[in-house]
């Protein structure tokens, strides 16, 4: 038994046929699927453009993650602003609440049982050394805590002390923790043109170009046949309330 109707800001693979292939990936676009999507692509690319900018003064290298600054710091703050308010968007939109509103990281890990964040992998095209390939969700397999997480919150709260715990190194994990997010959820769909689609270019690494196109992502793969969507989206869009919500 597979899934019959899309859950909610909740991207997967299709039981029959590949991403794109008749036109079921267009689900992602409708206008119940995800709450005002753009605004959150367009805060991701903001990111990406930012860290790249960074790139023409830290090298993107091995050699350089204890690299910490203020402008380090800056991003990485922001950056898990946006891992936060995507976690809330996903659960929220999903139905989920607690007593107090208040979502907590604990409530976030729920999200790898819907999204299997743990299996992304990220790649960063340019790199000098062995550190490009990251999978910032990793740690949730094993039911630990992230550690790029831990030190935003740590440096949040006693920036003066933990200062040198804002490093380049931490600052990567949470953008490809960003990339995972934003792709768990759109896919390879940025908004700005409703009709675009990236296609993941030509370099033969077995990725995908990511939002943005800069990042290189590698999907989930080892889904299993009752958790794949299985609908013809043509038909499917006609009902009244063509998604549901993941039981979280």
């Amino acid at each position: 038994m597979s899934v019959i109707k899309p859950f909610r800001r909740t991207c997967r693979p299709f039981k029959v046929g590949d991403r794109g292939g008749n036109g079921n990936w267009t689900y992602i676009l409708h206008d119940k699927y995800a709450k005002s999507p753009e605004h959150y692509t367009r805060a991701y690319l903001l990111i990406q453009k930012d860290i790249l900018k960074l790139f023409d003064y830290i090298e993107p290298s091995d050699k350089n993650l204890e690299t910490y600054s203020y402008r380090i710091h800056e991003l990485l703050l922001r950056t898990c602003v946006e891992v936060e308010a995507n976690c809330k968007a996903i659960l929220i939109e999903n139905g989920y609440r607690r007593n107090n509103d208040e979502l907590r990281m604990k409530d976030y890990k729920k999200i790898e049982t819907s999204h299997k964040l743990s299996y992304y992998k990220i790649k960063l095209p340019i790199w000098n050394g062995v550190k490009n390939i990251r999978e910032p969700f990793l740690n949730w397999k094993s039911g630990d805590s992230l550690q790029w997480y831990d030190v935003y919150n740590q440096t949040k709260y006693d920036r003066h002390s933990k200062f040198e715990l804002a490093t380049l190194d931490n600052l990567i994990d949470a953008v490809c923790g960003l990339v995972s997010l934003i792709s768990s959820q759109f896919w390879t769909y940025d908004f700005s043109s409703p009709e675009l689609i990236l296609t993941g270019g030509r370099i033969d690494d077995g990725m995908k170009s990511a939002i943005g196109g800069y990042f290189r992502i590698e999907f989930p793969t080892d889904w299993d046949d009752s958790e794949k969507y299985e609908f013809d989206w043509n038909l499917l869009k006609e009902d009244a309330n063509p998604f549901q919500n993941f039981n979280y």
